[in-house]
């Protein structure tokens, strides 16, 4: 599949980096912000990414990247001016990481294991989705997935780490701190203690105490884990119908 054509991306991003630079050095707001200050606007961002790749346009999802990549480039230059690390150093690290998590792709030196196409332009690599009959069939995916999370587990015992959870962050949406403390303990876990995934219609007794209801929105989070859903996503998908349902119900005559 040939590259649309456009800006090149080296030439933009080496502009990006130098656009900061300078903001950094003549913009006095810009010349204030820190690894700190930026942190409400990284989740605001993220959120506005989210909700314009859950609803919006491809300009929309344009736009919302474009900040991302102005929250990278800013906490890049900030590190890169107590001498600690710079842009560069973020995208080497990055690139490895890749290599080194997808040995299904790239040999260790990171080139293209053989019989995968090189030229501009190519669609590299295997359909994965091309059935059992396929030397790379719908198996080789789960192998993929089972061996990223090998070669994680072996990243975060050289980290130090002692705990399977270690790296999720506490202050996640509980949501999505549930949802991810499962994907990180299923592969690894039997079973897990507490209530099976929730099948209960109506008929289910509701939560008598905040215990209760916790252990019951568990469940919630087991039961999307199990059918391989994003229970994050479901509730703010239902939170979104809820909110244009009563939008609706509430405009005035002269409004509809």
């Amino acid at each position: 599949m040939r590259e649309p054509a456009g800006p090149d991306p080296a030439v933009e991003l080496r502009r990006l980096i130098e656009v900061i630079a300078q903001l950094r050095q003549h913009c006095p707001w810009m010349a204030e912000l820190t690894h700190e200050s930026l942190v409400q606007y990284l989740i605001e961002e993220s959120y506005e990414l989210v909700e314009a790749i859950e609803t919006g346009s491809r300009d929309e999802i344009r736009g919302e990247l474009g900040d991302i990549l102005l929250q990278v480039v800013l906490h890049a230059r900030l590190a890169q001016e107590t001498g600690a690390f710079d842009i560069a150093d973020v995208a080497q690290a990055l690139t490895a990481k890749m290599i080194r998590r997808s040995p299904h792709v790239f040999d260790p030196n990171g080139s293209l294991l053989d019989g995968f196409p090189t030229g501009p332009g190519n669609s590299a690599g295997p359909d994965y989705s091309a059935g059992p009959d396929n030397s790379a069939g719908p198996g080789d995916l789960a192998e993929i997935e089972a061996t990223w999370r090998s070669v994680k587990n072996v990243e975060r015992a050289l980290a130090g780490a002692g705990s399977v959870f270690h790296g999720i962050p506490a202050a996640l949406p509980a949501l999505a701190l549930a949802q991810k403390s499962l994907d990180r303990a299923l592969p690894t876990t039997a079973a897990l203690p507490g209530p099976e995934p929730l099948h209960g219609g109506p008929e289910s007794a509701p939560p008598q105490s905040e215990e209760e209801l916790g252990e019951l929105l568990f469940a919630v989070v087991r039961t999307a884990h199990s059918n391989g859903w994003d229970a994050e996503r479901a509730l703010r998908t239902a939170v979104r119908r809820f909110q244009n349902g009563a939008d609706s119900e509430n405009e005035t005559p002269a409004a509809k």
